[in-house]
């Protein structure tokens, strides 16, 4: 997949021009909750995501606009001790399984519950693009926009395989896209 993001803050600014100078490639992993007497050196989850800079746009004033395109996930091994201004680790990728295709009632149910949520959301989609989607693009897209919290997002990229993911999304959806009774959605 591809992820747009806006970089402002200088340990992303300096991760950037690291990256830029070198292959282009940052990883991305997700702190684990914040507990007291963390600092700002959260405990990170053991999976993320390695991607690589495939597009940029440098602004004035040193921030910058990129197009990260995810190419493996890694398992962390150890945090590095460095004076950089942005953390790094140590880690393997981990490999890739066989492409997968879901069962047209897989597929089905993951659309119909994707519609109910969507429009318990009020989300405007273009239903009939969506139909054109293959499996891993569906479930993938799914997982990156979806409204989910830091430790489901969690769960979908640690699930092994698409077909667990896409029932997970179900799962998920269905979970925070219940109604609190006043005809609202909560997500939390």
């Amino acid at each position: 997949m591809h992820l747009p993001l806006h970089i402002f803050e200088p340990r992303y600014r300096a991760m950037v021009s690291d990256a830029m100078a070198r292959d282009r490639r940052i990883g991305m992993i997700q702190p684990r909750i914040m507990e007291a007497g963390a600092g700002d050196r959260p405990a990170l989850y053991d999976i993320g995501c390695v991607g690589r800079i495939a597009e940029i746009e440098m602004l004035d004033d040193g921030r910058s606009n990129l197009v990260l395109e995810g190419l493996s996930l890694f398992r962390v091994l150890r945090e590095l001790d460095v004076s950089t201004l942005f953390r790094q680790v140590e880690a393997e990728l981990v490999p890739a399984g066989e492409p997968e295709t879901l069962s047209l009632g897989a597929r089905a149910s993951l659309e119909m519950e994707a519609r109910r949520f969507a429009e318990n959301q009020g989300y405007a989609v273009d239903w009939e693009a969506v139909s054109r989607l293959d499996d891993q693009s569906l479930v993938n897209g799914i997982a990156q926009i979806a409204p989910f919290d830091v430790a489901a997002k969690q769960a979908l990229l640690e699930a092994e395989g698409i077909t667990i993911r896409a029932d997970l999304i179900v799962q998920l959806m269905q979970f925070f896209g219940r109604h609190d009774g006043d005809d609202r959605v909560t997500l939390q």
